[in-house]
């Protein structure tokens, strides 16, 4: 259990997602500057490497971790929960699919991945659709 109370977890997830979104709008304004506008809007070329720096970065961050043994709640909070998780979400999917993987959980995590991808893009279908007939 956390040492931290519940004020300082929070604060601790809030200023590392706050530092995480702004990482993260730097980046795409980044790769826009260096691919042109065509290139990031002909492929999400920002959002793919968001995914894969953020995958790296959580892998690091859990191997350190894993590592160090107890302690880390705070730095779980604010780098793996905050950071990371304001920089990309895809960074604790490929977490938890690895974990699934590791405990040999194939079929779970086979199952995640495919109705994590479905699920999200049926809700942003159905989103859009309420939006549209909201209109």
């Amino acid at each position: 259990m956390s040492s931290l109370s519940p004020l300082a977890a929070t604060a601790n997830v809030a200023i590392g997602g706050a530092v995480g979104a702004v990482l993260r709008y730097q980046l795409g304004r980044l790769m826009t500057h260096w691919l042109g506008i065509k290139t990031v809007t002909t492929f999400p070329w920002a959002t793919l490497t968001a995914n894969v720096l953020g995958s790296l970065a959580m892998g690091l961050l859990a191997g350190w971790m894993a590592r160090q043994g107890s302690g880390g709640e705070q730095m779980r909070l604010l780098l793996g929960v905050g950071l990371l998780g304001g920089f990309t979400t895809f960074s604790s999917f490929s977490l938890e699919m690895m974990l699934l993987i590791e405990r040999g959980q194939i079929s779970y995590a086979m199952t995640y991945a495919f109705v994590s991808v479905l699920a999200g893009l049926v809700g942003l279908y159905i989103g859009l659709i309420v939006m549209r007939l909201a209109a």
